[in-house]
């Protein structure tokens, strides 16, 4: 028995009609794999995908010219952002 590999892996669980798993088994077989590695390589790489779409902001040259001036500009505190400075230091930082 493998306790150490065991206690690492989690199961997923999909209900999916019959065409759906045959259409799984039919491309999985193309690449040789299993359909559980198939299903699961597919599944991260559009994980991966949809992270990076997430993560990374993309500007053109007019958007990126506003960040960039935004940041340049200094900050101006008005009365909201002071009380929600405020606010923020009796709910989190005080005990």
């Amino acid at each position: 028995m493998h306790a150490a590999t065991d206690a690492q892996q989690d199961r997923i669980n999909l209900r999916l009609q019959h065409g759906a798993k045959r259409a799984l088994e039919r491309a999985a077989s193309f690449e040789g794999k299993t359909v559980s590695n198939f299903i699961l390589s597919s599944a991260l790489a559009s994980a991966e995908k949809t992270i990076r779409e997430h993560d990374v902001m993309r500007l053109n040259a007019q958007d990126s010219e506003a960040f960039f001036d935004a940041l340049d500009k200094p900050v101006r505190f008005n009365k909201k952002l002071l009380a929600a400075f405020g606010e923020y230091e009796q709910r989190v930082t005080s005990e």
